[in-house]
């Protein structure tokens, strides 16, 4: 790693200035990353439940966000379009065995009787029933890719319906994101919990008979991005970016990322940064970022105007697990499954800004074949500087990524970061 170079004497005094309002000024101390503060907000976004692009709690975070913001001094603008959605029953039932399972968007209904047909594992097999396709230990997050090809073969090789067993890290079934517009698969597909998986492998052993019923209502409904501008007549603007939906309640996925979005942007609000500022908090994150990508093609400044995009998406401060055997235990620490990107401008500065903290402290230099969510659309739309966050704690995904997943004490230091890197970067032009 090259060293630095010099300071510029204006860049020394843009820095000095801003090292003056964090430490000294009476107003700046009001608006400094706070523990209480990350608690409320925790607590608040995980009090709106499941969050679902376009659904009741994500509606709902986004009319608290939009409060939120405009009292901070923001003028907001709803984005909207219209997100797929599924309402009922997901359920696999062999003899006395069942098991609820998560459908997989965008959901292809059963009938009312669901499907029927002799189980078993797609692997090496196939036919008319119901195909179980067993993936690998991972954090799973999307459909888009490996799964999809083992479930088209699947389906290719005869399958009436799949169910896709998601072993990972808690036992729990993950959620997969799907593209926005269209089904991945010609028929019926859900997704089981490993832990529940054992009776049905048995049964797909000895050919028995199943039913998979989902025979609810498929549908699109509108769903928004909550936008906002604060305005300094700047030539250029920093752009502060989170995902809001999410499949379940997400409080470590989202919740995390949120807190330190909220205790960031209230900083930018009274800091005198010499950029304008755009804010946004996306829906349709399930959809492969379908939220964001509108917001990019419709919203968003043109790159050459954009001082810096700075994007906080999963896992930014969610907490590690000690594992002992099917026992999980919550640590005080953060899990390290989390990873930056930052632009080679600002790489060192992201390196000196995060050292310490879990994952974080080995950012990687921004290339889009290496990021995952919106950071992905970002660099790829060719926003530079950028700097983001992204990855998967344990309980990603799954319906119990709940407030035993977060620790506000871990949210003020990422928030703390990222004002050094965003001071430093605005401060360079």
């Amino acid at each position: 790693m090259e060293p630095d170079p010099p300071l510029s004497a204006s860049r020394r005094a843009v820095l000095g200035a801003s090292a003056s309002l964090l430490a000294a000024s009476p107003a700046a101390a009001k608006v400094l990353p706070d523990e209480a503060e990350a608690q409320r907000i925790l607590e608040r976004y995980q009090s709106f439940g499941d969050k679902a692009s376009g659904g009741p709690g994500d509606t709902a975070s986004g009319d608290w966000l939009e409060g939120e913001l405009k009292a901070m001094g923001y003028a907001c603008q709803r984005q909207t379009y219209d997100m797929p959605a599924y309402e009922g029953e997901a359920v696999l039932t062999c003899g006395a065995a069942r098991a609820d399972l998560i459908p997989q968007a965008i959901v292809v209904p059963t009938s009312g009787e669901g499907v029927s047909g002799p189980l078993y594992v797609a692997s090496g097999k196939g036919g008319p029933g119901i195909a179980l396709v067993v993936l690998p230990h991972a954090r799973w997050s999307t459909a888009v890719g490996v799964i999809a090809q083992r479930v088209a073969a699947a389906f290719g090789a005869g399958a009436t319906a799949v169910v896709i067993v998601t072993t990972g890290p808690t036992g729990e079934a993950l959620a997969l994101n799907a593209p926005p517009d269209k089904s991945l698969f010609k028929g019926p597909v859900a997704v089981m919990a490993p832990k529940d998986a054992g009776p049905f492998l048995l049964a797909a052993a000895k050919g028995e008979t199943a039913t998979l019923r989902m025979s609810g209502r498929s549908f699109r409904r509108p769903a928004f991005n909550v936008t906002a501008t604060l305005k300094t007549g700047a030539a250029k603007t920093l752009v502060i970016s989170t995902p809001r939906s999410g499949w379940f309640a997400c409080a470590g996925e989202r919740g995390s990322g949120m807190a330190a979005w909220l205790l960031l942007v209230r900083w930018a609000a009274q800091a005198r940064l010499p950029v304008d500022i755009a804010l946004i908090s996306t829906s349709g994150h399930e959809y492969e970022n379908a939220g964001g990508e509108h917001f990019i093609q419709e919203l968003a400044p043109k790159p050459d105007k954009t001082a810096l995009w700075v994007h906080l998406g999963a896992n930014v401060a969610a907490r590690d697990w000690h594992e002992r055997g099917a026992a999980l235990s919550p640590l005080p620490s953060a899990d390290p499954q989390r990873f930056m990107l930052a632009s080679p401008a600002i790489l060192s500065s992201a390196r000196a800004a995060f050292a310490g903290l879990p994952g974080l402290e080995q950012p990687y230099a921004a290339d889009p074949a290496l990021a995952a969510g919106e950071l992905g659309n970002i660099l790829r739309a060719g926003y530079t500087p950028a700097i983001g966050i992204f990855g998967g704690h344990r309980f990603h995904h799954a319906r119990n990524d709940d407030l035993r997943c977060v620790s506000a004490a871990l949210i003020p230091p990422v928030a703390r970061a990222f004002v050094r890197v965003i001071s430093e970067a605005v401060a360079n032009g």
